[in-house]
């Protein structure tokens, strides 16, 4: 989430365990020739796996940066139907000319000071209203920053963005406060951190604009609301989804 932010922030920690407990909220299982990055995996490991060439599972999955996968992450791991066989490997003087890809780093959030990775445009999208009224303060980058963060008044309603699920309402993770975490499909959840206070239970289903909570500065120095969206457990940027305003 976010290593460098006003309050306290949410340090490299807590932001593996939110990734942690995302990734666990009830996505579906992948499908056949698919496969979900964990913990500790790399692309030469999920290569070897699988059979296949890392150069494979590279360009199936369009890995600029194949050193950058993230847990959570899914990825093809079987070749699409009609696809031509992998390229010859180049020749070795012209293979000298440019340093091979290096694909031996456990997957793991993106640190603080990676360079930012693009988000990938999802398949689906998700129709969202604004989770609460007030000035954005921080906006997504992918990197520092996993949503944005809204401040108002202490008690300021707080809004399903999306009907959905609660399948998470407590305050177990450091550095978020009072958090809850909404599941709308099997693709999409949304996170809301830092309330005042909880007014939804796990299990509960929820309507869209429906009140879930009051804005605070629970585990935060100052009163705001931080709002994730999340698409198959990887963060991407939530003001590509809510409406302007």
């Amino acid at each position: 989430m976010l290593a460098k932010r006003i309050g306290r922030g949410i340090g490299p920690i807590a932001c593996a365990t939110l990734v942690a407990l995302l990734a666990a909220c009830g996505l579906p299982p992948v499908g056949p020739g698919f496969y979900r990055v964990e913990s500790g995996d790399t692309v030469s490991k999920i290569a070897r796996e699988n059979r296949q060439p890392v150069q494979n599972i590279v360009r199936w999955n369009s890995l600029s940066n194949p050193n950058a996968i993230e847990v959570g992450q899914v990825l093809r791991v079987a070749p699409p139907a009609n696809t031509a066989p992998a390229p010859a490997a180049a020749p070795a003087a012209a293979a000298a000319t440019a340093p091979a890809p290096r694909a031996n780093r456990p997957a793991r959030p993106a640190a603080p000071d990676a360079p930012p990775r693009p988000t990938a445009v999802p398949a689906t999208s998700i129709s969202l209203v604004w989770p609460t009224n007030g000035k954005v303060i921080r906006t997504f980058d992918g990197r520092d920053s996993k949503g944005i963060d809204i401040v108002n008044a202490a008690g300021t309603p707080v809004v399903a963005a999306a009907a959905g699920r609660v399948v998470y309402a407590g305050n177990g993770l450091r550095g978020y406060g009072n958090l809850l975490i909404v599941k709308h499909n099997g693709d999409y959840l949304t996170a809301y951190a830092h309330n005042q206070a909880l007014l939804v239970k796990e299990g509960q289903a929820v309507t869209q604009g429906q009140q879930i909570a009051q804005m605070g500065s629970s585990d935060n120095d100052r009163v705001m609301l931080h709002f994730e969206l999340r698409y198959q457990g990887r963060s991407i940027d939530p003001a590509r989804e809510l409406p302007p305003r």
